[in-house]
């Protein structure tokens, strides 16, 4: 299971290319031969990033689903439409198609934020904004975590 954490300033160059920090490779290290997949967040304009072992096991409970069922098959077409595969070039970037970043807003500095199993990317402005939500965290921790009631996987 990875376990990644890290927020990180960035820049994609004039070609859409990205290269992964060196505290954060150093954390994949073990999987970043085998790729990503980059795609459109399901709640905010920004982007996920998802090493390719994450992705398999999210597209294996996709494939779980009933796809007579519209909404299901609605779900998949939606989450999957804009996903990229991408694969780390000699110099340890990885090149992020132009539709995407303009999705996320983002033309030249980017926010990575590691976050569990898979990678965020912002555009700065809009991640200091969602940062500044009004979200009541201590009322979300609470109702998260104070059942106990969450499944450790062990």
């Amino acid at each position: 299971m990875l376990d990644i954490l890290g927020t990180y300033d960035c820049k994609v160059d004039a070609k859409g290319r990205l290269l992964i920090p060196k505290g954060l490779s150093a954390q994949v290290k073990e999987i970043i031969h085998e790729g990503f997949v980059v795609n459109r967040d399901l709640y905010e304009r920004s982007l996920v990033l998802y090493p390719w072992s994450v992705w398999k096991k999210n597209n294996a409970q996709l494939s779980k689903l009933n796809t007579f069922i519209k909404k299901n098959r609605d779900f998949i077409r939606q989450f999957t439409a804009n996903a990229v595969k991408v694969e780390l070039d000699g110099q340890g970037r990885i090149l992020i198609n132009a539709s995407l970043l303009k999705y996320a807003g983002v033309k030249k500095d980017l926010k990575l934020i590691a976050n569990g199993d898979q990678i965020e990317i912002w555009n700065p402005k809009a991640y200091e904004k969602a940062l500044k939500a009004d979200v009541n965290t201590e009322a979300l921790a609470e109702e998260i975590f104070g059942n106990g009631n969450f499944d450790d996987g062990e």
